[in-house]
């Protein structure tokens, strides 16, 4: 977290960071992971310059800055950007409460290549239904747990975060509500056979699901997809600064729980589920972000209904 005022003369860049997460964070109701973000930002802010100071925020640190971003940290640009966002926040509520005089980064705007088109990773049908049914060769029966969860996460859209927090008092009548930890939405899903027979695998338990440490699911999962046989190659391209880099890796490698919430808006959408009834399940309140999903949804239906010329 962002630290104490009392423990932090004002005038560092600390104290202005802790007072702006405290002032934006309670007018704006923010979640954990924002501010975990800001926590984020502020570690690459001290490891970029000891003593950096308000003051300091003009066009050639700016620049500095992404360049460390880009070559010392070695973030991709999709990550840069969003770093420059949250800095970008910062200066500007900075500069709006007259702490920071000078306004360089109003005029700063770093052009960093991005893919237009990123490849969304998520499980077909076919493969979601060769990890459900999966049967675990003695010494791997530990993984069943860790299929059961994301399984549930495939069927119901929920994030790693909402399944771990996720209680029994929030099922009832045949449906989820929760309260999302990375947005504050509350959010209510329908039950499905499968989420729910997975939840009936587990109701004596303390909690609904056997959650394990999100570094474990992500370590483990690409072990149970490996096992399903979910190897087909896979080519990512990404920027880092002006270079691109295409990788090519087994599907299984590039599997992890943010997979799940994926595969389940992919599926939904091919079986016909309208958009907007799918937004509700999820929390999400912008359509642009459903768009690279309609399309992976309206290829799927292409390719079946080519199934008929062959």
């Amino acid at each position: 977290q962002c630290g104490k005022v009392s423990d932090i003369e004002r005038k560092t860049l600390d104290a202005y960071m802790l007072e702006f997460c405290l002032s934006q964070g309670s007018m704006n109701s923010w979640a954990e992971a924002t501010y975990k973000k800001f926590n984020t930002l502020k570690n690459h802010l001290i490891k970029f310059r000891k003593g950096l100071r308000l003051s300091d925020f003009q066009t050639d640190t700016l620049m500095s800055f992404i360049e460390y971003l880009r070559d010392t940290a070695g973030l991709q640009n999709t990550s840069i950007i969003k770093m420059w966002k949250n800095l970008h926040w910062f200066l500007r509520w900075a500069s709006d409460e007259g702490y920071l005089k000078k306004d360089d980064f109003r005029k700063f705007n770093p052009r960093l290549k991005t893919v237009t088109d990123k490849e969304v990773v998520f499980l077909t049908w076919e493969e979601l239904m060769a990890v459900y049914s999966l049967n675990f060769p003695e010494g791997k029966k530990y993984l069943e747990r860790v299929r059961d969860v994301f399984c549930f996460q495939c069927f119901t859209s929920l994030r790693y975060s909402d399944v771990s927090n996720l209680k029994h008092e929030d099922i009832a009548d045949g449906l989820i509500r929760v309260v999302t930890e990375k947005t504050g939405d509350t959010i209510s899903i329908n039950l499905n056979k499968y989420s729910a027979a997975i939840l009936e695998k587990y109701k004596n338990e303390e909690k609904p699901l056997p959650v394990v440490s999100n570094q474990k699911m992500n370590k483990w999962i690409k072990e149970i997809c490996f096992i399903a046989g979910i190897d087909q190659p896979m080519t990512t391209v990404y920027y880092k600064g002006a270079e691109r880099i295409e990788e090519t890796h087994p599907k299984y490698e590039l599997i992890g729980t943010h997979t799940g919430r994926r595969t389940f808006i992919c599926n939904a959408l091919t079986m016909g589920i309208p958009p907007a009834t799918v937004m509700e399940w999820t929390g999400h309140s912008d359509y642009k972000v459903m768009r690279p999903y309609i399309k992976i949804a309206d290829r799927a239906k292409a390719e079946a209904m080519e199934k008929f010329n062959r």
